[in-house]
């Protein structure tokens, strides 16, 4: 196992997870040193059989040989067991350690983080590259002692039957050290490939999974068998590279072997010749020498899951050493707010843009005034209200909340005053009173809960389900339509009962009758609380107390909805034209 000083770094860095668990891993390595013990042995216990058994019929030999036979096998079979179980165990504690420490950072790291990697690229590392670690951690390790220290036995007990025998065999130790070298480099480069294939075809599997409804509808099944295919393809072949790099490098290993067992076999038979070797050094021996194929040919794939175990450590321990989402070193704890927010001079871009998404942006909503953003498609009003909970930082300016910068507050304490409703609802694979309640099922009331779900009209469908408020609902709601959806997830906004609500075209999904209802819940419970609405149907934001129109990032018109329809600008051209919509949609 030859590695560079950044690998034995990054290396070490993968066993101290293992440190933990010393104990365990200290009974892995015993057993596994008594395993190796066995391998010698063998031969050993082979060379008194011939030789004091069948040669010089030793009766006390003859009688305490089945027993020695019986002991043997059994002290391995022991040995083997517990080395095979505890280092099971390591391993699947370390993988569940990893696995954890990512997930928790995940949970932790800005919200960019996930606009810059795909899920898919993301759930690989869950998932393919933890196990590759687990082998590079445990079972290469376990290999690498037990085998060496086989080899090492034997080696010994070779040397002891014939020395200058045994070091014309060693000639094969530099050729495949050489050959072992060589192999590390494309190894670890090839591994470091198919991770990165592996986490595409993830992604591909993702999207399929999440778009069955637009691939049928648009007949698109055999172009997403076609992207699928190519890149499975794409993974196989990769790995099929992989194969033959270690089988070849092995193959190499046990030809150079050949060669010198051939060689010896030569120069053995010139020695019986001479009565140098007993019949049963002779059958020692060579049983010696043949035992060592195993333990060389596991010892030269060691390196190849040490080499995978790296590249995959690499891309675990990125996601591990992801900055985390920090709070301001002046940041203090805060209690419940008014809800008056600010913005000054702010100005925002996104990585990657020339122009910004939001510029020179001056803006007050005093606490429990109700204001609505309009304007078209990438114009910036998602963008303001993701400021607001810091999903993200503006370059410059600054945003006050009841008068202090959000920068001086604690990001668990800032966000624990908003609640959100977005246009695309996120549920979860549980029931419908579990998603009323995210967060904080254990600490909410029933009647609170009861009382949310009416608000919201949830009521109006969940007495029809099987269970009720029990009901389970599939994996983001599946099986509940886009307006039932929606109505858990202003439910789930008007039980936090935050100061601040922001809703981005939450009431998109609805239909004419359920709109109506939501919109009243939706007026009421934004009486005294700061609401920040984003909608395209302006026929829901009529009442709200100041409309902006937003237009490539900046504020262009404000005022109240008869305000700006009297102004005859942006806001009124948008009205005149979906006033006209449903004009037709009803003709």
């Amino acid at each position: 196992m030859l590695l560079s000083a950044v690998k034995r770094t990054l290396y070490w860095r993968l066993l101290t997870h293992v440190f933990p668990y010393w104990k365990i891993f200290l009974l892995s390595f015993a057993s596994t040193a008594v395993v190796a013990a066995t391998e010698p042995a063998l031969p050993a216990l082979l060379k008194v059989l011939l030789d004091d058994s069948f040669v010089a019929k030793d009766q006390a030999v003859i009688r305490l040989m089945p027993f020695a036979i019986i002991g043997l096998f059994l002290v391995r079979g022991i040995a083997d067991f517990v080395s095979s179980y505890s280092t099971g165990w390591i391993g699947t504690r370390l993988v569940t350690d990893l696995r954890e420490q990512m997930f928790r950072r995940l949970m932790a790291v800005p919200m960019a983080f996930f606009d810059e990697h795909s899920s898919g690229v993301l759930l690989s590392r869950f998932t393919y590259d933890v196990v590759r670690v687990y082998r590079a951690a445990t079972s290469a390790w376990v290999t690498a002692v037990r085998d060496s220290l086989a080899v090492a036995g034997l080696l010994g007990w070779m040397f002891w039957l014939d020395w200058r025998l045994t070091l014309a065999t060693l000639v094969i130790v530099p050729a495949v050290g050489a050959l072992i070298r060589n192999a590390s480099r494309r190894l670890r480069s090839l591994n470091l490939t198919a991770q990165h294939q592996m986490g595409d075809l993830n992604q591909i599997i993702r999207e399929t999974l999440g778009a069955q409804r637009e691939i049928r509808i648009f007949g698109a099944e055999d172009y997403e068998i076609g992207r699928f295919n190519q890149r499975a393809n794409k993974v196989r072949q990769m790995e099929n590279k992989l194969v033959v790099t270690s089988s070849s490098n092995v193959s190499l290993v046990q030809f150079l072997v050949a060669v010198v067992l051939a060689a010896l076999v030569y120069y053995s038979i010139r020695q019986s010749q001479d009565n140098a070797f007993t019949v049963g050094g002779f059958v020692s021996y060579f049983g010696a020498l043949a035992m060592l194929f195993g333990p060389t040919k596991r010892l030269t794939k060691v390196n190849d899951d040490i080499q995978r175990g790296l590249a995959a450590s690499e891309s675990v321990f990125f996601m591990i050493d992801q900055q985390r989402e920090e709070d301001s070193p002046e940041a203090e704890p805060i209690g419940r707010v008014r809800g008056e927010i600010r913005f000054e001079n702010l100005r925002f871009r996104y990585p990657g843009q020339s122009e910004p998404a939001l510029d020179n942006i001056d803006l007050v909503i005093p606490a429990g005034q109700t204001v609505a953003l309009v304007g078209a498609s990438g114009s910036g009003k998602t963008t303001l209200v993701s400021l607001i909970p810091m999903f993200l930082r503006p370059q410059s300016g600054r945003i006050l909340l009841d008068g202090r910068d959000l920068r001086t507050l604690s990001l668990r304490d800032l966000r624990r005053q908003i609640a959100l409703v977005s246009q695309q609802v996120v549920l979860f694979d549980g029931t419908v009173a579990s998603n009323i309640a995210y967060g904080r099922r254990r600490d909410v009331a029933p009647e609170k809960l009861v009382a949310a779900a009416e608000a919201a009209h949830v009521n109006e469908f969940v007495d029809q389900l099987p269970q009720g408020m029990e009901t389970g609902i599939g994996e983001n709601g599946a099986q509940l339509s886009g307006g039932q959806r929606q109505r858990i997830a202003i439910a789930r906004a008007l039980l936090k009962d935050a100061p601040i609500l922001i809703m981005d075209e939450a009431t998109s999904s609805l239909d004419t009758h359920s709109e109506r209802h939501i919109q009243a819940a939706m007026e009421a419970v934004s009486k005294g609380r700061t609401s920040v609405v984003i909608a395209h149907r302006l026929s829901t934001i009529e009442n709200a107390d100041r409309i902006l129109v937003l237009d490539h990032g900046r504020i262009v018109e404000t005022g109240t909805h008869q305000e700006l329809l009297a102004l005859g600008g942006q806001y009124a051209s948008l009205h005149r034209a979906q006033t006209r919509q449903a004009e037709s949609r009803v003709a």
